[in-house]
């Protein structure tokens, strides 16, 4: 029993006990059943159950997910020194970003530390032009030659335009989705440079759901949500056909569907697409509270898929963030919350093995950089 659980059970029996001494029956504590509002209900665990929190990961890492955090040049300073309490030897920096912009990250970031790896985006600025293939996949080849070693992250949520996006001017590309034959240039330059590619796909089942009292992630997808009605939107499913089809057009691209592909509801049919596709890989990036869910069917698709699964965060680096990822990953400690990262599901730890961590945590990520490395010479 739990401190807090300690003290409302010592205070809910002096209350019986006084009531009984007076000669009163107790009194039922009021219903919150009709006033209690479903955001504000916050259970606290009441099992009495082992806690295991690990304050850093148990093998070295390498972070495949993130983004530009840091601010300044204090900020990267403070995070690379986090990163190390970790054992992270290095994080993936998806910038959106292409030209100058890029520059000013990369020298930042790697002015700090070469724990960063800077990713670019694609230059869009042209695009809706006869010019846009051109220019675009000259900039990606510019980027390269300064320092960006994969492209992060684009994607599509349904509207053809979230990630697809002009960085310096925040303009999304009109109604664009992933298999546009114009971004064929793009993916094709990205495999012959061995820059892999990180594509998002979706959101959570739930967001594209209606929002009643049926949707099981209702609590997030509020937030979230995707309104299915509106014209020439794509439903998940329909969007992961068309990641599909470019791995189809480029096999030579190595292509990471990130966040599981928002497929941790359906992993029968997330394997199903692995095996036909063997130049896509997955990261589990702020998936992590959607995976802990289903402890036993998501540990059984990590063994089965061990060699292709690479770890990323995506979350702001705080260190409670990181704690959350050791606990899940590597313990098995059971119904426990976690309401600043999660839904109003209870979590629970995978527990995985030492050989699917390693694997997960670095040697996947070393045997890609590898193969790419082989591919540039």
């Amino acid at each position: 029993m739990n401190n807090q659980m300690k003290t409302r059970f010592i205070a809910l029996t002096l209350g019986a006990c006084l009531a009984a001494s007076c000669g009163q029956a107790p009194k039922e504590e009021a219903s919150y059943l009709d006033t209690l509002l479903l955001k504000d209900y916050k259970p606290i665990p009441c099992m009495n159950l082992p806690e295991h929190h690990p304050h850093s990961a148990k093998f070295k890492v390498y972070d495949m997910h993130s983004h530009a955090y840091a601010a300044n040049v204090k900020e990267c300073e403070e995070w690379a020194a986090r990163l190390k309490e970790n054992n992270i030897e290095r994080v993936v920096i998806n910038t959106y970003a292409s030209g100058e912009k890029f520059d000013e990250l990369y020298d930042m970031y790697k002015g700090v530390s070469d724990v960063f790896e800077m990713w670019c985006g694609f230059d869009m600025s042209a695009w809706g032009t006869p010019e846009f293939e051109e220019k675009a996949v000259a900039s990606l080849v510019r980027d390269f030659e300064k320092g960006a070693r994969g492209v992060g992250e684009v994607g599509d949520k349904g509207f053809g335009d979230t990630y697809f996006t002009n960085f310096d001017t925040g303009v999304p590309t009109p109604t664009a989705h992933m298999n546009d034959p114009r971004f064929d240039a793009l993916f094709e330059k990205c495999g012959e440079l061995g820059m892999p590619l990180i594509i998002h796909v979706g959101d959570p089942i739930w967001m594209y759901e209606p929002m009643d009292e049926h949707n099981d992630g209702y609590v997030n997808a509020e937030h979230w949500k995707i309104d299915p009605d509106q014209s020439g939107i794509l439903d998940l499913y329909e969007l992961c056909k068309t990641l599909e089809e470019c791995c189809d057009r480029h096999p030579n691209t190595t292509i990471i569907a990130c966040h599981f592909m928002n497929l941790t509801h359906d992993y029968e049919l997330l394997g199903q697409i692995m095996d036909r596709h063997p130049n896509l890989w997955l990261d589990n990036s702020a998936r992590h509270v959607e995976s802990a869910i289903t402890p036993r069917a998501t540990k059984a698709f990590y063994e089965k898929y061990q060699d292709r699964i690479f770890f990323g965060t995506d979350n702001h680096p705080s260190q409670k963030m990181y704690d959350l990822q050791w606990r899940i990953l590597e313990t098995e400690d059971e119904h426990f919350y976690d309401y600043e990262h999660a839904y109003h599901w209870p979590l629970h730890g995978i527990g995985l093995s030492d050989d699917v961590l390693k694997k997960l945590y670095y040697e996947n990520a070393e045997k890609l950089y590898a193969q790419l490395a082989a591919k540039r010479k």
